[in-house]
């Protein structure tokens, strides 16, 4: 509940995430990729950290309203960090690192259905050259290696990724081919973090070659998931599946 200053990201048995106290700007301009000008409701003017290397493609107009977590603590430059701004049809989420918790959780309290019946889940797994972003395990159902992609781009009801060229996204997704090839499981989830989205497509008037890949890769049995997030001022959980328009 809100005001019960709960810790960032804390994990609920729901399977959602705690946000923690979050405070309230206005977003000047988003500059040098994670960079970003904020002037906080008391009248700070502040710089943000902006975990997020895409271009936050149509949700990084200045002016609107932003929500930011703060973290203290030896090496941080920049204490506030931007989590989420508010777009006229629905709060987006930009901090990419957010949605590898929120699936997680919600893997582990069992709240996604394709997911379900694994015993463990590891983090940042070693795979060939690369780490992806999940390993799911049980005896019964082998390995799942599960690649997380946040999605904050949507036009006319429809989430997009990438929302920037995307070399390492493509590299991915050649490695989920790769696991597959060795008889284990491999799916790409895409988190939508904005709530006016009802289905994901590939962004090809982005990045055709991470579309051409992406198809590719579905023909040799990665699968992919898209969920939309439900996201509060509290707390932010994985909502309902989308429709994948290829």
């Amino acid at each position: 509940m809100r005001g019960e200053r709960r810790a960032y990201l804390e994990p609920a048995p729901d399977g959602g995430l705690y946000w923690g106290p979050l405070a309230k700007g206005t977003l000047v301009r988003r500059y040098k990729r994670f960079l970003a000008d904020v002037v906080l409701d008391d009248g700070a003017a502040i710089v943000a950290h902006t975990a997020n290397t895409g271009t936050m493609l149509g949700c990084s107009e200045p002016g609107r309203t932003v929500w930011l977590s703060r973290h203290e603590g030896r090496g941080r430059k920049h204490p506030f960090t931007l989590e989420m701004i508010d777009m006229p049809t629905a709060l987006v989420g930009v901090n990419t690192g957010v949605p590898n918790r929120l699936v997680k959780n919600a893997v582990l309290c069992g709240k996604i259905p394709e997911l379900a019946d694994y015993d463990a889940a590891r983090s940042e797994v070693g795979f060939g050259s690369s780490r992806l972003d999940l390993m799911l395990s049980s005896p019964e159902r082998g390995k799942a290696y599960v690649e997380i992609k946040n999605c904050s781009l949507a036009e006319d009801g429809v989430a997009y990724f990438p929302d920037a060229v995307t070399a390492r996204g493509t590299k991915h997704l050649g490695e989920l081919e790769i696991a597959v090839s060795r008889g284990e499981r491999a799916v790409l989830f895409l988190l939508v973090q904005r709530g006016d989205a009802t289905a994901f497509s590939p962004a090809d008037h982005i990045d055709p070659e991470w579309g051409r890949a992406l198809r590719r890769a579905i023909s040799n049995s990665v699968e992919i998931l898209a969920y939309r997030a439900r996201l509060g001022l509290d707390m932010t959980h994985v909502g309902p599946r989308l429709p994948v328009r290829l």
